[in-house]
């Protein structure tokens, strides 16, 4: 087959040794695209690894001055030519060239990139500790070669080779070994391309960015767990992630998830009075923005029956009737979703509108949404809390303020809960009851509003409770917090002045 892609290793872009090949298709339309993906055996990992190891211990040596340059550099690079690669993400993924390619999403990914290296310049993350008396002094250090398993439904901000996670790894002087998402290739390799003459210019050890594009499950086992990895950070689905974590932890490597979240919203009922139409509005907003693709989007809402549920409901479902569905990323995702709805239909779930795919060409499927009692989802809660990857969302109406205590007992850890309240403060007894309870089960609390945006801010957490990601302490978002992630902590006992890390040096 020809044209076929090419991985990048030790700065040379190289013939992949290919266990199979596959093409990506245009979601928008399904044609396949005219670009053949590497399916790459273990020699490529080995190479890769050994490269990566090489050079790992040369970034230990460069200036945390001239890792900024390079992100600096990457991201001014992104900037200038930005037009093919929102083209490929768009062809690649169907997600709109503007705004959200092109005005949201690859501006966040430069800012990314810009905050990382302000972060290695300030070199806060390093947490320097100090004890004159004994001579003690420790620091958080790089460590070492970094595998990221990227997702296919943020083609920038979350891309292994240029995403929020392959930022914090190079800001704490790490390789990276990228296994970009197979769904966008073309992205990635466009992305790649832009990184290796700043590495270049700046005489950076060529292996600091390696890229794959997909690997056999057991291939990919065997690469989180290699001894030559220092960490691994993956966003994706929760069998996918089980399945890595489980053999890196055998491994002793450490290794960072992303899975499954369904990002509770709570409606309380005196609010709810008020704001009725506002709020189904804000909901159907956030659950059909880009087909509900988001880590972050509303798959589960509660409230309790009363008089302003049902007209709540009533609105939800003609709001999701006028919003026209947008191109899922994949023919899988849209399947998947289709999964997922029939699982939660029969749990006993009923669907109020959409529930199917939509005529034509290119993968789009109804905005849909489901409820149930608060009775129904108490009997089966592990059922009724599988997540649907995509435009949907199950409402669950309760009987009282009991049963919703209850019904949120139940619910398992998240990136994200928001409770919706009235603004007089006729809801503030209930509040001061369940937002302790939700607190305990997500990442960020969220009041009056949609949890959707993920703001690039070193207050963020985009992280939470199993099995939302493998581990409460850690973020994927956020700079210098994220970098520590990709840190060891190094102690130096007695160690003399000159033979110190610069940052614990006395001058």
């Amino acid at each position: 087959m020809t044209n076929e892609l090419r991985v990048l290793i030790d700065g040379q872009w190289r013939e992949a040794d290919a266990a199979s090949v596959f093409q990506a298709e245009d979601p928008s339309t399904g044609n396949r695209i005219d670009r053949v993906v590497p399916v790459s055996r273990w020699s490529d990992c080995d190479a890769a690894l050994s490269a990566a190891t090489k050079a790992a211990h040369e970034l230990e040596q460069v200036p945390s001055e001239k890792i900024a340059d390079f992100l600096d550099g990457y991201a001014a690079s992104i900037d200038l030519n930005w037009k093919a690669p929102v083209y490929l993400a768009h062809e690649e993924t169907g997600l709109p060239s503007k705004p959200r390619l092109a005005e949201v999403e690859l501006p966040r990914t430069s800012d990314q990139l810009r905050q990382a290296a302000a972060a290695a310049r300030e070199r806060s993350w390093r947490r320097v500790t100090v004890d004159r008396q004994r001579n003690l002094r420790s620091c958080l250090g790089p460590i070492g070669p970094v595998v990221i398993f990227g997702p296919n439904n943020f083609p920038f901000a979350y891309n292994a080779v240029c995403g929020g996670d392959f930022a914090a790894a190079i800001a704490a002087a790490n390789p990276v070994i990228a296994k970009a998402h197979p769904l966008h290739p073309g992205t990635s390799l466009m992305l790649a391309t832009m990184a290796l003459p700043v590495i270049k210019k700046l005489n950076l050890p060529p292996a600091m960015v390696q890229m794959i594009y997909h690997l056999e499950p057991e291939t990919g086992l065997r690469l989180v767990s290699d001894p030559r990895v220092g960490a691994v950070a993956f966003t994706g689905s929760k069998a996918a992630g089980l399945a890595l974590k489980e053999a890196a932890d055998k491994a002793g490597r450490p290794i960072y998830l992303e899975m499954s979240s369904l990002n509770p919203v709570v409606f309380l009922p005196e609010g709810m009075k008020e704001n009725t139409q506002k709020w189904a509005t804000e909901l159907a907003d956030s659950c059909t923005a880009g087909s509900g693709q988001f880590c972050t989007r509303p798959n589960l809402v509660f409230m309790i029956a009363g008089p302003a549920s049902e007209p709540f409901l009533g609105q939800l479902a003609a709001a999701f009737k006028t919003r026209e569905p947008h191109t899922m990323l994949a023919r899988l995702v849209r399947d998947h979703l289709n999964h997922s709805i029939a699982a939660l239909h029969k749990a006993g779930a009923e669907i109020v509108t959409g529930g199917k795919n939509i005529d034509g060409p290119g993968y789009r499927h109804e905005n849909t949404l489901l409820r149930v009692t608060g009775k129904t989802f108490l009997s089966a809660p592990g059922e009724f809390q599988r997540e649907a990857f995509g435009n949907e969302v199950l409402a669950v109406t309760v009987a009282n303020d009991q049963e919703l205590l209850e019904v949120l007992n139940h619910l398992e850890g998240n990136l994200t809960a928001s409770i919706y309240s009235s603004t007089t403060g006729a809801d503030e007894e209930l509040y001061n009851r369940l937002a302790p309870l939700l607190r305990r089960k997500s990442g960020r609390l969220l009041n009056d509003k949609m949890p959707t945006g993920v703001a690039v801010s070193p207050a963020m957490n985009h992280g939470g409770p199993y099995p939302s990601t493998g581990h409460p302490g850690w973020t994927a978002v956020g700079i210098p917090a994220a970098i520590t992630r990709f840190t060891a902590l190094q102690c130096y006992d007695n160690v003399r002045e000159e033979r110190l890390p610069p940052c614990l040096r006395e001058a």
